[in-house]
Formats: C-alpha cells, sequence, structure tokens
C-alpha cells in the first residue's frame, strides 16, 4: 500500500505498475483494492483485462471472468495467448469443454449477456456457431421473450444446416411452446428424423398446456420409450386439464408395470386425489405414501395435509401437522394448514395457525398465505391484519402477483375500505377478468351499483371480454341502481348468449328475479321463471321469496315458498322465511302453523351470530348471550343505549315476533338481539370517533337497523354491520341527525 501511494505521488500512469499491483493485491487477497485500481486506470490494456481474467477464473468466480474477457473483447482489444488460457480456463471450470462458455452464462441465468456473447461470436471470423451453442441462445429467448431473436435463431440454424439437430430441435420446441402456436411446435416435431425422449416427454406437457388432453395420451401411447419424467408430464397435465380420476388411472398402471415413482410422481397423485375429493380414495393414497416410506419429505407431508383438507379429512390433518417433525422447519406445511382451515370454513383455525407461524418464525409470508389470509380477513372483517399482510406484500414485492392483488380488493372492499380497494386495482401493472370482477363485486357489496356500471363500461372501452361471473355481477349491479334500470338489465341478459356467448345458468336467473323483486315487479319475475328453458332451481325460487318478504305479498310468497320445499324439503330457512312472511303480514295463524310443522319435522334454526373484532382477538355473541366475560358491562350499556334511543324517537319494530308474547316481552326479544350486543361492546371498548365494525351470519332485521340509526346519534359514532346480504350499512351522524331534524350536539353522550 505504501508503494501505491507512491505510485500516485510520482503521477506516473504507466499501464505496467497498475498491472503489478493489480496482481500484488489479488495475491494478497484484496480483491477489492485490486477493484479500485483497475477502476483507476484510463486505459486499461490486454494485460491488465489478462489479469483481472486470469485471478477471477483461478478463484472460482468464472462468470465475472466471462464478463472482463468480453467487456474487452467489445473495447476492441485483441486477446493475447495469455488471454486465451486464461478464459479457456474460465470455460473449463464452468461446465464441459463442448457446451462452451454460453452454456455458462445459461445456466447461471445470465440470458442477456449470453445472447451479447452470441452476437460478438457471429462478428467473429473462423468461430462457427455448433448445435451446442444455438439450442443455449434458444434457451436465452425463450426465457426473455425475445420472439424475433428466436425465431433468427431459427433461421440460422437450418442455414448452418442444424435444422434437424437433435438438440437445436428440442430448445425450438421449448421456445416455440412458450412463445409460438401450434403450428410452430408441430412442424418442428414432425420434421425431426431422430427424436429422444425430452422430444417426446415436452410434445405431452405442450399438448397438456394446450388443453389438448387426447393428443398429449396419444403422443404418450406412440413413445418408443419412456421415463419417470414421460409419466409425470402426464399425470401433471391431467390435473391440469382437470381429470384427476384418470391421473389415479395412469399412476394405478404405472404401479402395476414397476415403473419408478419419485418425489414429484407422488406429489402430483397426491394432488389429483384432492381434486377429486373422495375419502376413500385419500386414504388409500395416503397408506400407499407411508408404506413407500415417502411421509417424511417436507413437499409431499404438505401434499397429504392439502388432500386430506380437500377430502374432507380435517381431524387426519390436524393431527399429522401437530405430530410432524418437519413443521417445524417447513414454512409449506403452515401454509397448507392454513389453506385446509379456510376451505372447510374454520377462518378462526387458519388466522390462529397463521399468528404462532408468525410468533415462532416458521411462517415465510409468500403469494399462497397473502391470498390465503387476505380471503380470511374479507370473510371475517378483520381489517387490521388485513392491512398487516398488504404491508408486507408490498415490502416482499408481491403485488405483482395477480392472484394477491385480487386478495387485496377483496379484502379491502369486505373491510369497508373502497378506496383503497380502488387505489391497489389502479396500481396493478397487470390485470386478469379476476381483477376487474373484484373491484365490480366491492362496488356491489357497498351498494354502489352504478359505480358496478360505470366500471362495466370502462371494461367495454378497453375490448374486455366479460366471463360468466362479470355477466352475473353487471346483473346484480341493477339491484343496487340509484332508479329504476330493470329494461336495461333485460336487455342486457338477453344480449349475453349473442354478444358475448355466455348461456345464462340458474345464477343469473336468480339475479334476475332478484332485480325484478327489488323494484317490487313481483308478477313479472314469477314470469320470468315460468319461461325459463330449464327447470328452475330452489335458488331462484329463493331470489322471489326473499322479495316477497321485503314487499310482504303473502300470494306469490306461498308459491315460491311451495316450489322450494317440494324441491328441498328439509330446508329450515325456507320455513323461518315463510314464517315470518306470514308474520309481517299479520297472518299469524299461518306463521305459527309453519313453526309447528318445523318442530315436527326436527328442523332447528342456524343461530344467528354477530362478532366484532378487538385487538386482534374475535369477540362472538348469540341473542341474548352472557357467555362474555364482560357481559354485565355489556347488557347495563345497552340498557342505557335503548333508554337513550326511546327518547329521541327510537320505536322498537316488534312486527316478526310471535304474537302470543307479551309486549314487554317482545321488547327484551328484540333488545339482545347479537348484534346489538356486538356493537354495544365495540362501543365501551374503543373511544373518540373511532368506527364499530360488526360483522353477522345472518340477515340483519329491520329493527336492528332503525336502532343502529340512533345509536349513532346518540354516541356520535359511526357504526358498520356487514350480513349476509353482503351489504355494509354506513351510518353518519350528522346524516341521520338532519334527518331526524335534531341538534346531536345537545344530546347526552352516555358511553
Amino acid at each position: 500500500m505504501a508503494i501505491h501511494a507512491s505510485i500516485f505521488k510520482l503521477q506516473d500512469n504507466a499501464s505496467y505498475l497498475f498491472n503489478a499491483l493489480i496482481l500484488t493485491y489479488f495475491k494478497l487477497g484484496l480483491a477489492g483494492h485490486a477493484y479500485k485500481v483497475f477502476d483507476c486506470i484510463n486505459n486499461p490494456d490486454v494485460v491488465t483485462y489478462t489479469s483481472m481474467v486470469s485471478w477471477f477464473a483461478k478463484s472460482n468466480r468464472e462468470i465475472e471472468a466471462v464478463k472482463f474477457f468480453f467487456e474487452m473483447r467489445r473495447l476492441g482489444i485483441e486477446p493475447n495467448e495469455y488471454s486465451f488460457v486464461a478464459i479457456l480456463t474460465a470455460c473449463g471450470r464452468i461446465l464441459d469443454m463442448e457446451l462452451g462458455l454460453i452454456w455458462g452464462l445459461v445456466k447461471e441465468n445470465e440470458y442477456e449477456t449470453a445472447l451479447e456473447l452470441f452476437r460478438d461470436l457471429l462478428r467473429t471470423d473462423g468461430i462457427r456457431a455448433d448445435g451446442f451453442t444455438l439450442s443455449a441462445v434458444l434457451t436465452a429467448c425463450t426465457e426473455l421473450g425475445v420472439i424475433m431473436e428466436g425465431r433468427e435463431v431459427h433461421a440460422r440454424a437450418i442455414k448452418l444446416g442444424l435444422g434437424n439437430n437433435m438438440s437445436v430441435s428440442n430448445a425450438l420446441i421449448n421456445f416455440y411452446s412458450k412463445w409460438g402456436s401450434i403450428k410452430d411446435v408441430v412442424c418442428v416435431f414432425d420434421t425431426m428424423p431422430v427424436k429422444d425422449v425430452i422430444t417426446w416427454t415436452q410434445m405431452v406437457s405442450f399438448y397438456m398446456e394446450s388443453r389438448l388432453v387426447e393428443m398429449a395420451e396419444k403422443v404418450f401411447d406412440e413413445m418408443p420409450e419412456r421415463n419417470c419424467v414421460s409419466y409425470n408430464a402426464l399425470l401433471q397435465g391431467f390435473c391440469q386439464n382437470i381429470v384427476p380420476f384418470r391421473a389415479l388411472c395412469m399412476f394405478c398402471r404405472m404401479v402395476k408395470e414397476g415403473v419408478e415413482l419419485d418425489d414429484f410422481t407422488l406429489t402430483i397423485v397426491i394432488n389429483a386425489c384432492g381434486l377429486q375429493a373422495d375419502k376413500d380414495t385419500s386414504e388409500q393414497i395416503h397408506g400407499f405414501v407411508l408404506k413407500c416410506g415417502f411421509g417424511s419429505n417436507d413437499r409431499i407431508e404438505s401434499a397429504l395435509l392439502d388432500m386430506c383438507s380437500k377430502c374432507g379429512r380435517m381431524t387426519d390433518a390436524e393431527q399429522m401437522f401437530h405430530s410432524n417433525s418437519l413443521t417445524q422447519n417447513s414454512s409449506s406445511i403452515w401454509t397448507s394448514m392454513i389453506c385446509g382451515y379456510t376451505r372447510n370454513g374454520l377462518p378462526y383455525e387458519a388466522l390462529s395457525v397463521f399468528f404462532k407461524g408468525q410468533a415462532e418464525q416458521h411462517m415465510i409470508i409468500d403469494e399462497i398465505v397473502s391470498t390465503t389470509v387476505l380471503g380470511v380477513c374479507a370473510t371475517l372483517g378483520f381489517d387490521r391484519i388485513g392491512e398487516q399482510i398488504h404491508s408486507s406484500a408490498l415490502k416482499l414485492d408481491l403485488l405483482h402477483d395477480i392472484k394477491v392483488g385480487n386478495a387485496l380488493i377483496g379484502m379491502c372492499s369486505k373491510c369497508g375500505n373502497m378506496t383503497t380497494a380502488i387505489k391497489v386495482f389502479d396500481n396493478m401493472k397487470h390485470r386478469d377478468i379476476a381483477s376487474w370482477n373484484s373491484l365490480m363485486s366491492g362496488y356491489i357489496f357497498h351498494k354502489q351499483g352504478d359505480n358496478a356500471l360505470d366500471l362495466w363500461e370502462d371494461m367495454k372501452k378497453k375490448n374486455i371480454n366479460p366471463d360468466s361471473i362479470t355477466t352475473l355481477l353487471i346483473i346484480s349491479a341493477y339491484t343496487h341502481t340509484a332508479s329504476n334500470m330493470v329494461d336495461e338489465c333485460y336487455t342486457f341478459f338477453h344480449s349475453m348468449k349473442t354478444t358475448y356467448n355466455i348461456e345464462p345458468d340458474s345464477n343469473h336467473y336468480a339475479s334476475l328475479v332478484g332485480v325484478f323483486g327489488k323494484w317490487g315487479l313481483l308478477e313479472e319475475a314469477e314470469d320470468i321463471i315460468k319461461k325459463m328453458p330449464y327447470e328452475p332451481d330452489p335458488f331462484v325460487w329463493r331470489a322471489l321469496l326473499d322479495n316477497c318478504r321485503v314487499h310482504m305479498n303473502t300470494v306469490i310468497g306461498t308459491k315460491a315458498a311451495k316450489e322450494i320445499l317440494a324441491k328441498k324439503p328439509n330446508d329450515p330457512s325456507t320455513c323461518i322465511l315463510v314464517s315470518n312472511l306470514y308474520s309481517a303480514s299479520g297472518r299469524w295463524s299461518c306463521s305459527e302453523t309453519t313453526r309447528e310443522e318445523m318442530r315436527e319435522k326436527g328442523f332447528k334454526k342456524q343461530p344467528g351470530k354477530s362478532w366484532i373484532i378487538h385487538e386482534n382477538k374475535i369477540h362472538s355473541f348469540y341473542a341474548r348471550d352472557r357467555s362474555h366475560a364482560r357481559f354485565k358491562d355489556i347488557y347495563s350499556g345497552l340498557d342505557i343505549l335503548v333508554l337513550e334511543c326511546l327518547k329521541i324517537g327510537y320505536i322498537p319494530d316488534t312486527s316478526f315476533v310471535l304474537h302470543e308474547v307479551e309486549e314487554h316481552q317482545k321488547r327484551d326479544f328484540l333488545y339482545y338481539h347479537s348484534a346489538k350486543l356486538a356493537v354495544t361492546y365495540g362501543l365501551l371498548m374503543t373511544k373518540g370517533r373511532t368506527p364499530v365494525r360488526v360483522m353477522k351470519n345472518i340477515l340483519l332485521c329491520g329493527d336492528c337497523h332503525s336502532f343502529f340509526k340512533y345509536v349513532s346519534i346518540v354516541t356520535k359514532r359511526d357504526i358498520h354491520v356487514r350480513d349476509t346480504s353482503g351489504s355494509i350499512v354506513l351510518l353518519m351522524v350528522n346524516v341521520h341527525a338532519k334527518v331526524l331534524d335534531l341538534n346531536y350536539e345537545h344530546i347526552c353522550v352516555l358511553l
């Protein structure tokens, strides 16, 4: 270093001094110092570059050696014999001699550098590309998606007489499978004079990815020889095309013929069993895997957990999870458990595993975890955890994944934050039809039908064709428009087949009936059902019955109820709806008769449950529930709220309470509904102007809706209640005070 300083003092720019200095630093193990000296040289010569290439080649840093060599060539510096010795040393260390330099760069994912090297090779006299070179370059073109350059390489291969080279042809099949057409792939395949097992297997995979299952099987049957990879390609294709039964049959054939099975084979078959969703078959496959000794593999263990959850074997999945020695080390197993709980309608358990995995640092938040947990947060209205996942996704750059973005839109909209949902949608670099559907669903969830229809207009301007879900959402949007647009809805419904080639199914008819019913056109809605081209299912009649309850039309409602019960005789929810319909219209004897029939048949009503999230914990309530640790405070607070609301005009709606009950008893039934208990708890546990957010597993009754309007006034708080209608009741203090002509500033706030 002293000598280094002396050279600078002499201001001698002789390259030989710097070259000697570079070599000295390298030999002393000070590569960083050598780099700095190199950067200081104004005009490095062939010796300078050769020193760099040589040292990196000897230090197992071959890729850097290659980069320096071709940087020297780009500058026009001619290599000498020492340069070639250095670069050949690097080549020998990267791969076998026959694979050359370019293959090494491809193996290291340095695709752009490999293409630059290939272009440099073409400009060099006396060097001719061979089959290995072209197949490597085609691999780089495939990965980079440079279609024109890939086609140019194909043309050069033909020009050089390498068009039938097996290595080049296999690379071309891979390239055209990703960036070309079926015609391109088949043309290369058909013109190959000799094909190896790789060629045939690639064709099986290509046909499967193109959803040409029969063609894939035909190619497989024609294969002169097969290996485990060939069978796996066929099995994977069956799963991709949702024909799991054929995958299971092929697996049985493999076992009988003694075909080699690897981890990937068993993973695919386990996944196929999950798609089949057959409990007995899953138990047989599970036993086979354990018998073969593959049960301790974390990939297979995750697949087994996933299979059990899809086949309704959550108890087995839990036992595997808790007894598994790999659980502590495998994030994929934690992910499988979270997904399993979610698909089986156990959101609390899914979050519990997620929190535990995070606390014990076993969880890696990836695209699958993010999408799943965001879905759970949307179901529960757990916006705080959803926001944390959103933050993690931003930090980990996961928002490039379309599914994560779509799940985020759904979570934000269902948790009452449409502003963020719209922002996420606008910031997505890539969208699919599900992205548009997610945002449209959010608008409908908030009963913003006009905004949903505006979004549909944007889709049409961008030439985005709708799918079946989109058309269903568009019809639903007309239920929530500011004005009656039934005619427009009917026109759109009839244009689905001719304009978008989408045949209306029962869901579309049910939604259309709902639109007509919403605007009181019950007879027209009934007529739509009668004119359906196929037998209407109970959901279509249910849509009519729901609206008959709203408009208190017992005549049509009774018809609808009879149709539902004829097709679904053990549906208690229908009987309850009919009973309520009779009660609302004053036909008490009919209501009681219906409920008596329910009791005789042993029908039980789904208990109404409401929940609120406080400090990352879910607090659930049922009607007249006294199980909560703070139930005394909740009941005292609710009694105060009722009294204050009565003072400013609240009138309890007892129309749906059975008529033989005394009036004061009717009111007691109403006052302690689950939603009222949950809202009161929220008011007690939060301060300031924080909105109270409550979720409910059944429809919010009319009395609760009315009561919360008055609660929002006496407490100066916004109250959000989400029920099964997919709606959020947003109650603004200022709005309701103005409607009731009250000066809420003078109303005593008791909570």
